[in-house]
């Protein structure tokens, strides 16, 4: 019998109750949350299921919403079940100004390098990472160029007409 996105459902639902929130299927992904305590737990559980089997990391990465205070970072897990070629993606959303989350190396050895790419884009402590440190910024950057805090262009730029980028004004013909 096929795995379905019901029967992951039904499984993660049976163990972890309510706390797997905002479960959906965009495009037919099953895609949910889960506190951020838990996603060592939730990742084991898919990973040790004998049906479920998601025993492969296809990506990490972090994703910055400034406007969701006290969960602003998020990081976005994409696991798949190879034998069965069902894919999953799970987040957890963690606190900006203290952006502690635990380590999936242990379980998955590719979390090494993904890990390390997130921290050094967003600035995401991922505790107990045997090697934490930036691998594509240099070392004496003191912020996470993916972070939505600064302005995309410099405003004080005179030398340049929005309307010439498809902003502001009207549309002509």
């Amino acid at each position: 019998m096929p795995l379905t996105n019901e029967t992951i459902t039904k499984k993660l639902t049976e163990h972890f109750g309510d706390q797997l929130t905002d479960i959906e299927e965009p495009y037919g992904l099953l895609t949910f949350t889960a506190p951020k305590d838990l996603n060592l737990k939730v990742m084991q559980f898919l990973y040790d299921d004998p049906e479920l089997k998601f025993r492969f990391l296809t990506d990490l990465t972090g994703v910055h919403f400034p406007d969701r205070k006290g969960g602003e970072l998020a990081v976005v897990y994409h696991l798949h079940n190879l034998e069965d070629n069902v894919r999953l993606r799970f987040r957890i959303f963690t606190d900006i100004a203290k952006p502690d989350v635990f380590t999936a190396t242990s379980l998955f050895s590719a979390a090494n390098w993904m890990e390390r790419e997130t921290y050094d884009f967003f600035g995401v402590n991922f505790v107990g990472h045997p090697n934490l440190k930036r691998v594509l910024n240099v070392d004496e950057m003191d912020y996470f160029p993916m972070r939505k805090e600064y302005p995309l262009e410099d405003q004080t730029r005179t030398d340049k007409d929005d309307e010439m980028f498809g902003r502001g004004g009207h549309i002509g013909i």
